[in-house]
C-alpha cells in the first residue's frame, strides 16, 4: 500500500510538473521584470504634473452656475476643475448615485459631448506641451495596456501616440476627454515579458475574458499541488545520512534531473509561497470579502456636497492659493464644504469654499468626528509620523505603488466585529480608507509573501533586490530543468509509441 501511494505521488508530480513547469518558468521571468517595470498607469503625481495651470483671469463660471447651466441638480459625489479636457477649463462632476463623470465647459456651462478625434488630440497636446508631435490612433475598448477596471467608466478610450523621447502612448477618456493612462515605449515593450505575461493577460479582452480569473485560480491551485508533491518527493529521494553509490545525495545521474532535484529542495518554500500568494491576490472564492457595513460617510460629511451662489468663484480660489494651481477639488467635511487647491507637486492648500480662506483641522476635532463612522466604540487612536507595516508607500511602477500615503496620518481603531482601522488625513480632513482584520490578513498573505514588502527590507535596497533576484533565479533553474525533463519524457513516450506502432504494422496479418 505504501509503495502504491509512493508511486502515485511520483506520477502526480511528474505529469502535473510537465503541464505546469513552462508556466512556472514564465512566472519567474515575468516576476523579475515586474520588479523594475510595472504595468502602465497614470499616477496622481504624473497627472497633476501634466495638467496645464488654471488661468485665474479667465472668465469662468462659478461651480453652482456651471452645474445649473448643465442641468445638474442634486448632491454630488465628486467635483473637480482643471484644464486637461481638450485643453480647456472644465468641471468634472460625478452626481451622487452615478459612476460615470460628466464634463462641463467651465466658460459656458455646456455639457461636453462624447470625446471626438479633435478633442482627444487637444487633450494630448495639453498633456505633452507644445512642440511634441501627435498621431491619432483611433479608439479602443480594451487592449493589452488598459485592462484596469478603473478605466471602465471612461471607455471607449482614444489613443494618441506622442513623438517624445519615451514614445509615450496616451489613453484619453471617451467621456471627459481627460488623459487617464500613459504607457511609454519601455513600459509597453517590457510588459509583454512582465505584467502581461505574469497575470496571463492574453486571456483578457477576448473570448476567454469571462474565464480569466478561473484560469489563473486553477493554474495556481495546480501549481501549489506541483510544489507540495515535488517537495515531498524531493525529500524522500534525498540521502541525508548515507550517499548513493555514486557518492551523491541525489539518485539522479543526469544533469537536468540532478539540478532539478537540488534546486527544488532549495527553492521549494519560496516557490510555494509565491504561487500561494499569487492565488490570494485574486481573492479566490471571495475569501477576503468581509461583508462589513460601509462607513457612515454621510454622518462624517454632515450633509451632501452641494454648491450654491455663496461659494467662492474659481478666480477667488486661485488667487487665494497664491501660486499656480493645476486642479481645484470640492469636498465635504464635517458640515463644511472645502476646496483642495492642488499645485503641480506637493500637498494641496485647503480652502474654505465660501470665503476662500485657508482651512485647518485639529487632531481632537477629527478624532471626535471619527466616532460617527462606525457603530462601535473607538478603542484607540494613533498619530503616525512614519510609515509602518500597514501604512507604507511602494515605488510608482509597482502594482500597489503610485498611491500617496501621506504623513502624518490619524489611525483610529474601532471595537467592531471586523476590528476596523480608519485612516484620516489631518491636513485635508478626508477619510483615506479602512482596513479591517481580513484586509490586514490579506496584506500578509499577498503583499508580504508575494513582493516581500516588509518595511525594514524595502528600506535596505539593494538587499531586497538581491534576495528576490536570487530566489527568482533559483526558481527559474528549478522550472527550466523541469521543462527540459518534461520535453525529454514526452519525446521518449512519442518514440516508444512510434516503435510500437511500427512493430505492429510489421507483423504479418492472417
Amino acid at each position: 500500500m505504501r509503495l502504491h501511494l509512493k508511486r502515485w505521488l511520483f506520477l502526480l508530480h511528474r505529469w502535473l510538473g510537465i503541464a505546469l513547469c513552462l508556466f512556472f518558468a514564465l512566472w519567474f521571468v515575468s516576476g523579475m521584470v515586474m520588479m523594475y517595470v510595472g504595468y502602465p498607469k497614470l499616477t496622481q503625481a504624473e497627472r497633476l504634473r501634466h495638467l496645464p495651470p488654471l488661468d485665474g483671469n479667465a472668465a469662468l463660471l462659478a461651480p453652482a452656475e456651471a452645474l445649473r447651466a448643465a442641468g445638474i441638480d442634486g448632491p454630488l459625489k465628486d467635483l473637480r476643475l482643471h484644464a486637461g479636457s481638450a485643453g480647456r477649463a472644465s468641471y468634472l462632476v460625478t452626481p451622487e448615485g452615478r459612476r460615470q463623470p460628466v464634463a462641463i465647459d467651465a466658460a459656458s456651462g455646456q455639457v461636453l459631448p462624447a470625446t471626438s478625434h479633435a478633442q482627444a488630440l487637444a487633450s494630448a497636446r495639453a498633456f505633452a506641451g507644445d512642440g511634441t508631435g501627435l498621431h491619432y490612433l483611433g479608439t479602443v475598448d480594451e487592449d493589452a495596456f488598459s485592462h484596469s477596471r478603473a478605466l471602465d467608466i471612461h471607455r471607449p478610450l482614444h489613443r494618441v501616440q506622442l513623438d517624445d523621447a519615451q514614445g509615450t502612448l496616451l489613453y484619453i477618456s471617451g467621456r471627459t476627454a481627460e488623459v487617464v493612462r500613459d504607457a511609454t515605449r519601455t513600459e509597453r515593450g517590457w510588459n509583454y515579458l512582465g505584467a502581461w505575461l505574469h497575470w496571463l493577460y492574453m486571456f483578457r479582452g477576448n473570448a476567454f475574458d469571462g474565464a480569466w480569473a478561473d484560469i489563473v485560480n486553477v493554474l495556481s491551485l495546480v501549481g501549489i499541488a506541483v510544489a507540495i508533491t515535488g517537495t515531498v518527493v524531493g525529500v524522500m529521494r534525498w540521502r541525508f545520512r548515507q550517499p548513493y553509490r555514486s557518492g551523491l545525495r541525489t539518485p539522479y545521474p543526469g544533469r537536468a534531473m540532478r539540478w532539478h532535484h537540488v534546486a527544488g529542495l532549495l527553492f521549494a518554500l519560496t516557490t510555494l509561497a509565491w504561487i500561494f500568494s499569487g492565488l490570494m491576490s485574486m481573492n479566490p472564492w471571495r475569501l477576503f470579502d468581509t461583508g462589513t457595513p460601509p462607513l457612515h460617510m454621510a454622518r462624517w460629511q454632515q450633509g451632501p456636497l452641494r454648491l450654491t451662489g455663496d461659494d467662492a468663484t474659481p478666480q477667488s480660489l486661485i488667487a487665494a492659493a497664491g501660486g499656480p494651481v493645476r486642479e481645484l477639488r470640492w469636498l465635504r467635511t464635517a458640515g463644511r464644504t472645502e476646496v483642495l487647491a492642488q499645485p503641480a507637486a506637493g500637498t494641496p492648500l485647503v480652502l474654505d469654499s465660501a470665503s476662500a480662506a485657508p482651512a485647518a483641522h485639529s487632531r481632537e476635532a477629527l478624532l471626535d468626528r471619527a466616532a460617527v463612522l462606525i457603530d462601535a466604540p473607538v478603542l484607540r487612536s494613533e498619530w503616525l509620523t512614519a510609515h509602518d507595516l500597514y501604512w507604507y508607500e511602494r515605488a510608482e511602477h509597482t502594482m500597489m505603488g503610485g498611491h500617496d500615503k501621506p504623513l502624518p496620518v490619524l489611525r483610529v481603531g474601532f471595537g467592531d466585529a471586523a476590528a476596523s482601522w480608519v485612516h484620516i488625513d489631518p491636513h485635508t480632513g478626508q477619510v483615506l480608507g479602512r482596513l479591517d482584520g481580513i484586509q490586514r490578513l490579506k496584506r500578509w498573505l499577498f503583499a508580504m509573501l508575494h513582493s516581500w514588502d516588509w518595511l525594514p527590507l524595502l528600506q535596505r535596497r539593494p538587499l531586497w533586490d538581491a534576495l528576490l533576484l536570487a530566489f527568482s533565479l533559483g526558481g527559474l533553474l528549478m522550472s527550466a530543468t523541469g521543462v527540459v525533463i518534461g520535453v525529454r519524457r514526452l519525446g521518449r513516450k512519442r518514440s516508444h509509441r512510434a516503435q510500437t506502432t511500427a512493430c505492429l504494422e510489421a507483423q504479418p496479418h492472417g
